[in-house]
């Protein structure tokens, strides 16, 4: 979930001690974002592996993903009388420079080598009130597609805050009891397919009704010659035991990386990056009661890496981890392609402004297998 503060998180414990409660076999294995035990890093100005450098040498994950280095340097600071902190989502502009979104209504931009707030703008509901605001893209025009994981809803922004205008949501997604989701597990990711027709969302958990390791993933499309979105076909995705999904985005062939995460006490965070592939997935918006029985297709996935394998290139963590390098990783996106054709990601983790998280920006490259 990319819940605001820490205290907003304790529904979202719950719900993964119960779920691993039903799923003894995978305990070993969670973790949920609220909780994320930081790896506080070196402190602000102390010498860290660099994430700027391009082409670095990388180390080894799993076969096709290799961690190219953290940064701690945003992790407990203010721009602007901002907060630098509780980062949901990332994008990258049209001009090169990164949009990171905070789930406490505020979007900042970063510099795109330094990675150092250079700009930062409000947020707000057709209300004037704040969103606990999670998913984000930059669509084709420069404007910025966000999601709110209260109602939840999919609003368009200008780059300077102003709000445009929004995206329907089926009313199945809605919070109950308008809908069948669980507050503050609603709609966490969002990822715009290259051609900028197809806009793709992901739920954090099911959906009252549902089994319980199957999330929805809506979507919506749109002509070439109009900016606005209808709802289109909707999948259903599997997700590991205990695990939620905190983000996703375009590969730009048509498929998805897609974060799952969860957090367990004592253990630590679970991150995992999957390859997600949509052929062939069946519609299910006209299926009550989502199973993953025939004739139910999933979408089908490809574990890219655990991140719990990568090397911690020197992290410390204020919680416990099974790896320090850890921490609750909620925003994602592609930044470019390294000489050798693998895709360059940066990952932020969520503070939830919690003095024993961190905010920490990753850089990692992934070869993709062949579609």
């Amino acid at each position: 979930m990319g819940g605001a503060a820490r205290a907003d998180c304790e529904g979202e414990q719950v719900f993964v001690r119960v779920r691993a409660l039903l799923t003894a076999a995978g305990i070993g294995l969670l973790a949920t974002a609220c909780a994320a035990g930081p790896g506080a890093g070196p402190a602000p100005g102390a010498p860290r592996p660099s994430t700027e450098a391009p082409g670095q040498g990388g180390a080894s994950c799993s076969p096709a993903v290799q961690i190219d280095g953290f940064s701690d340097a945003l992790d407990k600071t203010t721009f602007a009388d901002t907060y630098v902190g509780n980062l949901s989502g990332l994008a990258v502009n049209p001009d090169g420079s990164i949009a990171a979104l905070s789930d406490r209504s505020s979007l900042f931009t970063l510099d795109a080598q330094t990675h150092r707030p250079i700009a930062v703008v409000p947020l707000a509901d057709e209300s004037g009130k704040p969103l606990d605001s999670e998913g984000l893209v930059i669509d084709r025009d420069g404007t910025l597609l966000i999601t709110s994981e209260i109602e939840p809803s999919v609003r368009r922004y200008a780059r300077d805050g102003k709000l445009l205008g929004s995206v329907a949501v089926p009313d199945s997604l809605r919070v109950a009891p308008a809908g069948r989701a669980t507050r503050n597990l609603t709609l966490e990711g969002l990822a715009l397919q290259p051609d900028g027709r197809t806009l793709i969302a992901s739920m954090e958990a099911a959906l009252a009704g549902d089994q319980g390791n199957l999330v929805r993933f809506p979507t919506w499309t749109r002509d070439g010659g109009t900016d606005e979105f209808r709802l289109g076909t909707e999948y259903g995705y599997p997700v590991d035991p205990a695990l939620g999904v905190s983000e996703l985005t375009a590969t730009g062939d048509g498929r998805l990386l897609v974060l799952e995460r969860g957090f367990v006490p004592a253990v630590g965070n679970t991150i995992r990056l999957y390859l997600a592939d949509l052929a062939g997935a069946t519609d299910v918006r006209g299926v009550r009661d989502l199973t993953d029985q025939p004739p139910v297709r999933l979408i089908h996935k490809t574990l890219l890496a655990d991140l719990v394998n990568c090397p911690s290139l020197g992290a410390t963590a204020r919680e416990q981890q099974a790896n320090p390098l850890l921490d609750n990783i909620e925003g994602m996106t592609i930044t470019g392609r390294a000489t050798d054709g693998g895709l360059r990601l940066l990952l932020v983790s969520d503070d939830n402004q919690n003095g024993s998280q961190t905010t920490r920006l990753y850089t990692l490259t992934a070869h993709l297998p062949t579609p």
